[in-house]
């Protein structure tokens, strides 16, 4: 705790770039570094002014990978604002026509894709009138059905009875309610 304190006091005394790293017996690590500069910068620093090399050939490949991927981003990130019509008065007429073209065939695939959306939604149309035709004529054949026995009930039943337009039997009946307040008053 000591020796932090003092490169604490060093940079803020000095106006000094610290860093200071501690790894105790247990494994346990303490820093410091100075607020102004991150540890990364002091150890390029220190890199630099004493000719040792900190970085081995492997981050400095994983280094140089990340920079080529920021750049490539930055690249792609331009190339959609301008697909977006975006920042294109910095553009001559020779960079617009690759723009052009990318936007025209991305239009002919947008419609390719309506037609064929369309062509799905007609084919689902024509099978549902199909399914309604059909429901529609084993609706229609169930009403004649119905409407067939119908007829043989009345030719069965009702016109055989001499004449009468009734059955033999009446299928309900009608009674009088006992409590009904305008067959019970004589007022």
């Amino acid at each position: 705790n000591g020796i932090l304190k003092k490169a604490k006091e060093i940079t803020v005394l000095c106006d000094a770039e610290v860093s200071l790293v501690i790894f105790s017996s247990t494994g346990k690590m303490s820093e410091f570094s100075s607020p102004s500069t991150p540890l990364i910068k002091i150890l390029d620093k220190y890199q630099k002014s004493s000719g040792r090399k900190l970085w081995d050939a492997k981050h400095e490949y994983l280094n140089s990978e990340v920079e080529r991927v920021k750049k490539e981003n930055d690249s792609m990130q331009i190339q959609l604002r301008h697909l977006k019509g975006e920042d294109l008065t910095s553009l001559n007429p020779k960079e617009l026509i690759p723009i052009e073209e990318a936007l025209l065939d991305g239009l002919s695939k947008v419609k390719d894709k309506q037609m064929e959306v369309w062509r799905k939604m007609k084919k689902n149309d024509r099978a549902l009138e199909e399914e309604n035709k059909r429901l529609n004529l084993i609706l229609h054949q169930q009403q004649q059905m119905k409407m067939d026995g119908n007829v043989r009930d009345m030719e069965n039943g009702y016109h055989q009875n001499g004449g009468r337009d009734y059955p033999t039997q009446m299928p309900f009946s009608f009674r009088v309610q006992p409590i009904q307040p305008n067959l019970q008053e004589n007022k």
